[in-house]
């Protein structure tokens, strides 16, 4: 197995390796979740593959989620159990098997007040009996997502101290998957793929494809070639129609705020919270590492181009408020927002009316001259979209590939290894444990010779310089925003960016300086 690390190095002689002419048995356009997720796929099946995206490593949709891995409540209400049923066996791949470094059970509070009804109440409880029956037969223990149940005013209380206590007659509790960070699950496939001998290059943007060329300017050179593959994938997102036009997409942004957790008493559950006027929709409150949580979901139609970075709506953002103002005992105004973020989906259209209402399910297409799209889905199924879509390339190619394997294949940071005792002597942080799994070590081991690098970089940013160090030496971060905006999620906060970035800078510059750059 190859090195899983990634560097600025490695992207240089692996771009000079393919502008030289070299053809591979799969090249991916777009590194969020899927396409990294397609990567990883391909390259595990014996298959030789390249993998490139304009920006960096999780740059649209894949890092602007609510960072959860979800068992497909909403779309068991819906009606579509195919769906639901999808989602629920991958969140136990992910928890259980790929990534259990990565994704930790969650419990979430929907508190039973005058806006849930006793029959709205009794509704919600057999949806969760049947979503509990889904995770069994999803396979998932309860050992792993413990059953829902119904709590009491005071246990709803201790999880959520916000809560609103007038009219508050308990709580029904249930039990999903989160990510510690969503751009991190895209960083560990695109090392885990790396590790299985792809090439992950960032920086590079793709022209139309044509009969297995893609024409690609390296954006660090300023260079323009070529790139020869037996098969293209599309994984390009909101993205996809621009190299396949043939794809009709209806994008939706979804927006969260990010508050501070001190503000809501620090909550150590999620509350769910039903949206005024709409059935079936709910607003979360998302408790976070570092003394952040995270409020969101909105959804609404995006029209004409796609921007490279969407914006949060001010309208949405005083939604948000407005309907989590109803269920708290504090005052939350805008003055509290830390920073906002705002996502766009890349949904199939369909018929629905609302983007709140088309289908969330993935679709993997093969245009006359080839090229493989795959699109739609939830970060959830990332892996069975990869699946699907490297069984089409090998169809479409002929190619001979081993079995899919991603099932039961971890993810760099998993393992055993993944839970050092913490607090021993000599044992690596807790935060870095939390984040890196089975590497913590690896990482604290960057300050040997520097213990300052344990310390947090700037007052009231808790990421240390070891962290900074590891995101460019082994995570492919090659500037600033980089480190800022992915690998840490710093950027979340515009003043702790702000106050960041400086340490980071510098730690950049001593970097590149040292020979391992």
């Amino acid at each position: 197995m190859t090195a899983t690390y990634l560097s600025a190095d490695r992207r240089a002689r692996e771009l000079a390796e393919l502008a030289d002419g070299r053809t591979v048995d799969v090249l991916v356009i777009g590194l969020g979740v899927t396409g990294a997720g397609v990567a990883l796929d391909a390259a595990s099946r014996g298959l030789s593959v390249a993998a490139i995206d304009a920006h960096d490593l999780a740059y649209g949709t894949s890092r602007w989620s609510s960072k959860l891995v979800h068992g497909g409540l909403r779309y068991l209400a819906a009606g579509a159990v195919g769906l639901a049923y999808e989602s629920a066996v991958e969140r136990g791949i992910l928890l259980e098997r790929t990534a259990p470094h990565l994704v930790t059970p969650l419990p979430f509070v929907l508190p039973l007040t005058a806006e849930v009804g006793h029959v709205g109440a009794a509704t919600t409880r057999i949806g969760l009996y049947a979503a509990d029956a889904l995770r069994a037969t999803a396979g998932t223990p309860r050992s792993a997502l413990p059953a829902s149940r119904r709590i009491s005013s005071v246990e709803t209380r201790r999880l959520f101290p916000a809560v609103r206590s007038r009219d508050l007659r308990g709580a029904l509790l249930y039990w999903d998957g989160q990510l510690v960070d969503d751009a991190r699950l895209v960083v560990a496939l695109a090392r885990t793929a790396a590790g299985h001998g792809a090439a992950i290059l960032t920086r590079c943007r793709a022209q139309q494809p044509r009969a297995g060329v893609v024409p690609v300017l390296d954006t660090v050179s300023g260079r323009r070639f070529d790139l020869r593959a037996r098969v293209v994938v599309n994984a390009a997102g909101v993205w996809a129609d621009q190299l396949d036009p043939s794809v009709r997409l209806r994008p939706s942004r979804g927006t969260h705020l990010v508050l501070p957790a001190h503000l809501l008493g620090h909550p150590t559950a999620a509350l769910t919270v039903p949206m005024p006027g709409a059935r079936n929709r709910f607003a979360v409150v998302l408790p976070q590492p570092d003394g952040r949580v995270y409020v969101g979901l909105t959804d609404e139609p995006v029209t004409g181009p796609v921007p490279d970075v969407a914006q949060p709506d001010p309208g949405e953002v005083s939604f948000l408020l407005d309907t989590l103002r109803g269920a708290l005992d504090v005052p939350v105004g805008a003055e509290d927002v830390l920073g906002a973020y705002a996502g766009l989906r890349p949904l199939l259209a369909g018929t629905a009316e609302r983007t709140a209402d088309l289908s969330r399910r993935h679709a993997v297409r093969t245009s006359a001259d080839g090229l493989v799209t795959v699109v739609g889905g939830k970060l959830t199924t990332y892996r069975r979209m990869a699946r699907d879509a490297v069984d089409a390339a090998v169809a479409v190619g002929r190619l001979r590939a081993g079995p899919c394997r991603t099932a039961r294949l971890p993810l760099v940071g998993a393992g055993p290894a993944a839970w050092p005792a913490t607090g021993a002597t000599g044992g690596p942080p807790a935060r870095l444990v939390a984040r890196y799994g089975a590497e913590a070590d690896s990482v604290a081991g960057l300050a040997t010779h520097d213990p300052a690098l344990l310390r947090p970089i700037a007052a009231g940013v808790p990421v240390t310089g070891v962290e900074v160090l590891w995101a460019v030496r082994h995570e492919g971060a090659l500037d600033a925003d980089d480190v800022l905006d992915r690998r840490t999620r710093i950027g979340l906060v515009p003043a702790d960016r702000e106050r960041a970035l400086p340490a980071v800078r510098a730690l950049l510059a001593a970097t590149s300086g040292d020979g391992r750059g």
